[in-house]
This record gives C-alpha cells, sequence and structure tokens, in this order.
C-alpha cells in the first residue's frame, strides 16, 4: 500500500476554517454496514441510529499548543519547533525548521527565556530529539509560549484554543 493510494481532490471551499457553532450541528457521514448506504446526517442525531448493545467509544485526547518559536542561544537566529511526542518527561521527538540549524549540541530559547532546549539526538528522517532545560511544568509552559499545531490547509487565525478541541 502507498501514500499516494489515499491522494484526492479537496476544494478549497469545502473545508472549514473554523469549527461550527453549535459544534453538534457537525456534520456526520453515516455508514449502513449490511447495504453500504451512505447517510449525511449532523452530529447531534447520533444517538438516533445507537441501540442498546453498541458500543460507542470517546476519544477525549487534547491537542497541546505544541508549536513553538524560538532563537538559536548562539546566535539569535529564528526557528520553528513542533514537538511531535514526549519521550520523558523533558525529551522530545521534533521537526524543527530550518533543521540545518539544529545540530547535536545546539541550544535554543524559547518565550523570552521561559524555555530552553538542547538537541541531544537526529533521527534518520530528520526529526529531532531535544531535552528542554525547565523546572516548571512543561505543559503550563507550552501553554503560555506554545501555539497551535493547525494544518497548513487552515488559513484562519485561531483566537481560542479550546475552539480547537473537539
Amino acid at each position: 500500500m502507498k501514500t499516494s493510494d489515499f491522494y484526492y481532490d479537496l476544494p478549497q471551499e469545502l473545508i472549514a476554517q473554523t469549527p461550527i457553532e453549535p459544534r453538534n450541528a457537525s456534520r456526520l457521514m453515516l455508514l449502513d454496514k449490511k447495504t453500504g448506504e451512505i447517510e449525511h446526517k449532523i452530529f447531534k442525531d447520533l444517538t438516533d441510529y445507537l441501540v442498546p448493545g453498541d458500543c460507542l467509544i470517546l476519544n477525549d485526547t487534547r491537542v497541546i499548543p505544541a508549536r513553538i518559536f524560538g532563537v538559536k542561544k548562539e546566535t539569535g537566529a529564528v526557528v520553528e519547533f513542533l514537538l511531535l511526542k514526549q519521550h520523558e518527561n523533558l525529551v522530545w521527538e521534533c521537526l524543527c525548521k530550518p533543521g540545518k540549524k539544529a545540530k547535536i549540541g545546539t541550544e535554543f530559547v524559547f518565550g523570552d527565556g521561559k524555555l530552553e532546549c538542547k538537541v541531544i539526538d537526529v533521527l534518520e528522517d530528520g526529526n529531532r530529539i531535544i531535552k528542554f532545560d525547565c523546572d516548571a511544568n512543561i505543559y503550563a509552559v507550552l501553554d503560555e509560549i506554545g501555539q497551535m499545531p493547525l494544518p497548513p490547509y487552515i488559513k484562519e487565525k485561531l483566537n481560542d484554543k479550546e475552539r480547537y478541541q473537539t
């Protein structure tokens, strides 16, 4: 299987730039697994299709403000990090732009000195492993200085972090 098997055209005008209000008015596609029939409804109608014995799994994960902008400690060069995965308490895998500025041992400062990190490894795929130097709760600091990692097709500026949670 190739990722290109999942490529499709999606017209710009069909991409929502902001979440709908109220949230339960979101569109819902239903597939009848017996007939293959597809229906288009709205999310608040979901309970009309549940029957006793159905298993409903809820996803309560949250998006964190994992995009942080900072500077290279040595030169002041501007960098952008996107935190991908927490490996240990203060150790994270991330993307870095521009990557050439993030060699092993390089130190960065974020949020006017509220957060610092050092690159401790460069992976085969180009991702970096960084270790933060932070006495505070890392999530509280990210909430203060980080930005929500909106996909590139969302052009609207996010004003309320809570609106991005589903």
